[in-house]
């Protein structure tokens, strides 16, 4: 299917007075500079800021995404600057992470935490600020790289005023959030245009599961160009290693059961689900269970108040004494927790990957997620986990109890689980994927400019 011209729709949700960019340099001219030079491009994350501690304040999959690709590609030769809003005054402006990768930090609007749903009219100074670097630094963006819906927004400004190349990756799916809430938010309605145009007037869009694909289909449009690629995880940091001595790192006992959860505190998240299952489980040494929930940041913030919601709820219950809030958790001892774990739960409503249960699978902890999205890409059923309905809180409670008392099956799922992330989802094979595709959508973009591309 050829990609549609959707000009009018683009122009619609593209109203803003912005200065022309400076004019495109070519990239065989990059390519040609010097044997060493690296090819810069960028990728631009408005509210999920790579360099910030996951955890801290609606920060997730998203950040860690950008940043993990970015590095990847580094490492690959490339010059990649990944762009995030400014949101607190004492963050530095520039975070190197690597020999050429770094987080360059734009001010749009106050120097403060806003939540996304409120960050729609600073991307006009989104704009303006990255067009203002570009000029400062004498760099040329020949290819963006955009993830979540506001920064297609950006992208797609960016778009009209040069000749870029346009990759995103969703993240989400409006399309998908507001068939689960009662009441939309005011900006629903400008987000599902935005969804709608990167996706048909855009150059690619990455998708990262076979079931993505099938939403944005169904639900988004029929035209665009879309790739599969999945998200990765660091194989070097997650991997399989001794369930005894990460324990004792983390002061659990050897004959506990550890039920672990991993993320933000979000009703999306299906949080409570988890919590009422495990009230459920009736294992005769149900006192020696422990449900393990990871994540949060400041309670003033919204996923605090999601947390006190939470922690009422394990005291209503009565599991309160066997409920641990481990709080934010480095990246650096996140494995311990996954390693200790016997089950990691993921009981979101939705999901359009699902990195919480790769990176679990790679330490070998078998998965119950819920049977949606991106997650039934990731979780093999029987072989690497369980998969339930989302909100389905018997079948949760079943399948973990399944988990926690079939101790030969569980050992079996933790070898496959651990194999199939090994074989399948490291970043460095993500990063390889992703700049193959650049490298052609740059070649394509000089040998053939006005080329239209079949779906």
């Amino acid at each position: 299917m050829s990609k549609s011209n959707n000009q009018p729709l683009v122009s619609t949700i593209l109203q803003t007075n912005l200065q022309p960019t400076v004019s495109q340099t070519k990239f065989s001219d990059f390519a040609a500079s010097s044997p060493r030079s690296r090819q810069s491009i960028a990728l631009i994350s408005v509210h999920g800021d790579p360099a910030v501690e996951i955890g801290r304040e609606e920060a997730g999959g998203q950040n860690v995404y950008v940043r993990e690709v970015g590095e990847a590609l580094a490492k690959l030769g490339w010059q990649v600057d990944m762009f995030t809003r400014k949101s607190h005054a004492d963050q530095p402006k520039i975070v190197h992470h690597a020999p050429g990768c770094r987080t360059i930090r734009l001010t749009a609007g106050p120097e403060e935490f806003i939540a996304r749903d409120n960050l729609f009219q600073y991307l006009p100074e989104f704009v303006e600020a990255f067009q203002k670097f570009q000029t400062k630094e004498g760099t040329n963006y020949p290819l963006v790289h955009t993830n979540y819906w506001m920064s297609a927004w950006v992208g797609l400004q960016l778009k009209q005023r040069s000749n870029i190349q346009l990759i995103h990756t969703y993240h989400s799916l409006g399309a998908i959030k507001y068939k689960t809430v009662d009441h939309k938010p005011p900006i629903a309605h400008t987000r599902l245009q935005v969804e709608q145009a990167i996706l048909e007037s855009g150059d690619c869009v990455v998708s990262t599961s076979p079931q993505e694909l099938e939403h944005l289909r169904s639900l988004v449009s029929q035209d665009g160009y879309v790739e599969i690629i999945p998200c990765g995880t660091d194989i070097e940091r997650f991997h399989r290693q001794s369930r005894n001595d990460a324990r004792q790192q983390l002061g659990f006992k050897a004959d506990e059961s550890i039920v672990l959860y991993v993320g933000r505190f979000d009703p999306r998240k299906g949080i409570e689900t988890l919590v009422r299952a495990f009230a459920q489980l009736q294992t005769a040494d149900n006192i020696h269970q422990k449900l393990v929930i990871v994540g949060g940041s400041d309670p003033n913030n919204i996923d605090g108040q999601e947390r006190c919601r939470i922690e009422q709820l394990t005291q209503e219950l009565g599991i309160a004494d066997r409920t641990i809030f481990a709080g934010q958790i480095g990246h650096d001892r996140l494995p311990l927790y996954y390693t200790a774990a016997d089950v990691c739960v993921i009981p979101s409503h939705y999901e359009p990957f699902g990195l919480v249960a790769v990176e679990a699978m790679a330490c070998g902890t078998p998965v119950v997620a819920s049977d949606v999205g991106g997650l039934k890409f990731t979780v093999i059923p029987e072989e690497t986990g369980l998969l339930v309905p989302p909100q389905e809180v018997d079948g949760f409670a079943a399948a973990i109890d399944r988990l926690l008392t079939d101790d030969l099956w569980t050992q079996k799922l933790r070898r496959q689980a651990a194999a199939r992330v090994q074989q399948n989802f490291s970043w460095a094979g993500v990063g390889a994927q992703l700049s193959n595709l650049y490298r052609r959508m740059l070649a394509q973009s000089l040998s053939h400019p006005a080329l239209i591309k079949a779906s």
